[in-house]
């Protein structure tokens, strides 16, 4: 029995494959936090939109990892390797992010000892960083066709781009509020540049390249006649256009937000203004009562 998703050497097909070691790693997801969350502070925010929030992105996480789109994307086709890849950094991340409270982060964080590291990993330029060369590294011919063979390597590249994914999002949706960038135009020059302009680069080489660029891919039996080419070609076009309704959505809430938020700092400055003449007016009348 496997017990995770890797290459296989036959035919594609729609008959059910189990994966326990994917069943118990949601578990190991689920029961923790769910532990936990009895235990919270009475007094706390959103914990049932959290709650769900956390559950949601274990779903999108199981159905990622599991069969069939685990199996089809470490065995079969680039094009659902790439969903897979959508699906960690663009849903699960940010969901998880948001799906975990404050106090529960901090508790985690500091048991585990894990504070400064992930402040030094929130920072705008090392979060960046960190993504983008897991992005490049996990879909470089060499590293896919030689952890996508096993189990524990196809295991390994999942896990990169779990990582990666919370890294790149800390920024924006850290459950630690010192973690997280404080400027609304920065937020969103920093998703623009991540998630939006260096992508692309390698989206673009698979999109426009005109022969097989992994051998696991092009070696494999071929699922309803769809081609090696044309499929990694789809893959560059799942990469480059996938991410754009998260990336732009969350900007457009930021620049929202922005808004708001400047407007009301207008409307309180105005308050401020009309209300200091009044006041001086009342000093001077008290004043003047007084002589």
């Amino acid at each position: 029995m496997r017990f995770w998703c890797s290459t296989l050497e036959e035919p594609w097909s729609w008959t059910f494959r189990a994966y326990p070691g994917i069943w118990v790693a949601m578990l190991c997801l689920v029961v923790p936090y769910l532990v936990l969350d009895r235990k919270a502070p009475k007094v706390h925010d959103n914990r049932g939109s959290r709650r769900w929030g956390f559950i949601v992105a274990v779903l999108l996480l199981w159905v990622a990892t599991d069969w069939p789109l685990g199996l089809l994307g470490a065995s079969y086709l680039a094009s659902a390797h790439m969903a897979q890849f959508l699906i960690y950094t663009m849903a699960v991340a940010p969901l998880l992010l948001l799906g975990i409270p404050e106090w529960m982060a901090r508790r985690m964080s500091g048991q585990l000892r894990l504070y400064q590291l992930v402040g030094r990993c929130s920072r705008p330029l090392t979060a960046g960083l960190v993504f983008n060369a897991m992005l490049i590294s996990t879909h470089s011919p060499w590293l896919v066709d030689n952890l996508r063979v096993n189990q524990f390597g196809s295991f390994v590249m999942d896990f990169l781009w779990l990582i990666g994914g919370l890294v790149v999002w800390m920024p924006i949706a850290s459950p630690i509020p010192e973690h997280r960038m404080t400027s609304y135009p920065g937020r969103m020059v920093y998703l623009f540049l991540a998630l939006g302009v260096v992508p692309a680069v390698p989206a673009g080489f698979l999109t426009f390249a005109s022969f097989p660029l992994y051998a696991t891919y092009e070696l494999a039996p071929r699922v309803h006649g769809l081609g090696a080419t044309t499929d990694q070609q789809l893959a560059g076009l799942v990469m480059k256009l996938g991410g754009i309704p998260v990336v732009w959505g969350t900007i457009a809430v930021l620049m929202y937000r922005w808004s708001e938020m400047s407007r009301a700092e207008s409307a309180a400055a105005r308050v401020q203004s009309t209300a200091a003449p009044e006041t001086d007016n009342q000093h001077q009348s008290s004043t003047d009562a007084d002589q």
